[in-house]
């Protein structure tokens, strides 16, 4: 199986997980898979949370999965237990298209890494 194949199989399973364990099996988007991730990330799962805070989820999520390509570092957690990132190099320019492959494919590797998937 080469490279593109195997990216398309693993997502494909990374999916199926979030469905099945989070949306009863509705279909989740990237977006959704970040949110879950940030959360996991947090480790404040049984609370609610403000929109603001939704989207510092989200953001947490992208430099976690983002850290073993060198674009973010972990830097603390904060008073309130929040985890802070520094970016030690910027993200190159990339189409919408070319974003949402890296970012699949950072998501994957973070599943990988995570023993979720194999």
């Amino acid at each position: 199986m080469n490279r593109d194949e195997q990216l398309k199989d693993r997502w494909v399973r990374t999916v199926a997980f979030f469905q099945s364990r989070f949306a009863d099996g509705d279909e989740m988007d990237l977006d959704a898979i970040l949110f879950i991730i940030g959360l996991q990330e947090l480790g404040q799962l049984h609370r609610k949370f403000q929109k603001d805070e939704k989207l510092q989820l989200m953001h947490i999520a992208i430099c976690r999965v983002l850290e073993p390509y060198g674009y973010y570092e972990f830097s603390h957690y904060d008073d309130d237990k929040w985890p802070h990132y520094i970016v030690k190099e910027n993200l190159p320019p990339l189409k919408a298209g070319e974003q949402s492959l890296l970012m699949k494919e950072a998501i994957v590797n973070y599943m990988v890494v995570s023993e979720v998937i194999d």
